[in-house]
């Protein structure tokens, strides 16, 4: 069964750090993710990790580790990944309070989200809001 059939989402941003145990521990305390799984190398790095927000994952892991993927996401700029929270202002308090960098304060949107945006220790922006647009048949 294909990603999503199964209540699975069938997008999962993927991200590498220089600091992975860092990214994870800013992404669950500052942001509210969920850590589901991490793996680590045998040097002790993050070889992979999933963290869970509401029905949507995130896989991260630490740059360096080798692999084609690794290989491939070398040279790669930062990402921008959005995430839908049902309480806005609750969500960028926390991430305040746990010393997140906050580029856009929660601002209502003119198609009807409330959005916030906050960088992350190694330059990827996060947006959090309400916009939930349906996917699928």
């Amino acid at each position: 069964m294909a990603g999503g059939e199964s209540g699975r989402p069938s997008i999962y941003p993927t991200l590498r750090y220089a600091d992975a145990r860092a990214a994870i521990r800013q992404l669950t305390e500052a942001f509210g993710f969920t850590e589901r799984a991490v793996y680590e190398g045998e040097d002790g790095s993050v070889a992979h990790a999933e963290l869970v927000q509401g029905n949507g994952a995130v896989m991260l892991g630490s740059k360096g580790g080798g692999g084609r993927f690794d290989e491939a996401m070398g040279s790669g700029g930062v990402t921008g990944v959005y995430v839908v929270v049902a309480d806005v202002d609750a969500h960028h308090r926390r991430a305040v309070e746990h010393g997140a960098e906050i580029l856009m304060p929660p601002t209502d949107q003119g198609y009807g989200s409330r959005d916030y945006m906050a960088r992350d220790l190694e330059g990827n922006v996060w947006s959090f809001g309400t916009y939930a647009p349906e996917v699928g048949g």
